[in-house]
């Protein structure tokens, strides 16, 4: 059971973390984003790929 609620806060974490980071790079102003080689529109692949290691 340890185990199983383990593997879920992970999996909470995670998602928390996608959301966050999704968010900032989809709030960036576009110059900034622009700068640093992202895109506001493509946010959730960069998220999922920094989050999760796959795009």
């Amino acid at each position: 059971m340890r185990k199983f609620i383990g593997r879920l806060v992970s999996a909470a974490e995670r998602r928390a973390r996608y959301a966050r980071t999704r968010r900032e790079i989809a709030r960036l102003p576009l110059d900034v984003a622009l700068d640093v080689d992202l895109y506001p529109r493509d946010a959730a692949r960069i998220a999922r790929k920094a989050v999760y290691g796959r795009g």
